[in-house]
């Protein structure tokens, strides 16, 4: 899995429209074969849905831009490390793999010292070995560059 650096500024880039729209700083997008397909932010203010993280709108949305549930052969880019949920529905729409900057343990410091975090304390690598189909994971991929979206968080 070629791992591309422009992919995660173009996340960082949704995460920094989500948080000038009021919502947490995160983003993700969805590429397959070298294109992004989908774009995701964090809409759970906007939406007022508790599902409706960045990595599950990019889903959604990339789904239907090609008309099915699976997204074989994509690669979810996202800011933060991705949630059970999350995890969970990138493994069930059997994508190729995740690449993540900033950790739970990162958000888990941030929120102590800024807002209020609420996540379950399982890491995406937990979640993805328990899988099938097995999903390749990079993790902490350009972390400092995601850490820094914390500060413009809630």
């Amino acid at each position: 899995m070629k791992i591309q650096k422009k992919f995660m500024e173009e996340s960082i880039s949704v995460a920094r429209k989500s948080a000038k729209e009021g919502d947490y700083a995160i983003g993700a997008i969805i590429v397959k074969d070298g294109k992004v397909l989908a774009e995701g932010k964090t809409l759970l203010n906007y939406h007022l849905d508790p599902t409706a993280h960045a990595e599950i709108v990019a889903i959604r949305k990339a789904c239907k831009e090609i008309n099915s549930r699976f997204l074989e052969g994509c690669i979810l880019y996202v800011t933060h490390e991705p949630c059970p949920m999350c995890a969970s529905a990138a493994i069930w729409a059997k994508m190729k793999g995740i690449v993540f900057g900033a950790t739970i343990k990162d958000a888990s410091y941030f929120a102590s010292s800024k807002f209020s975090w609420k996540q379950i304390n399982l890491k995406c690598r937990e979640v993805l070995e328990k899988s099938k189909p097995r999903l390749v994971l990079v993790e902490e991929f350009m972390r400092e560059e995601c850490n820094e979206l914390f500060y413009l968080s809630q």
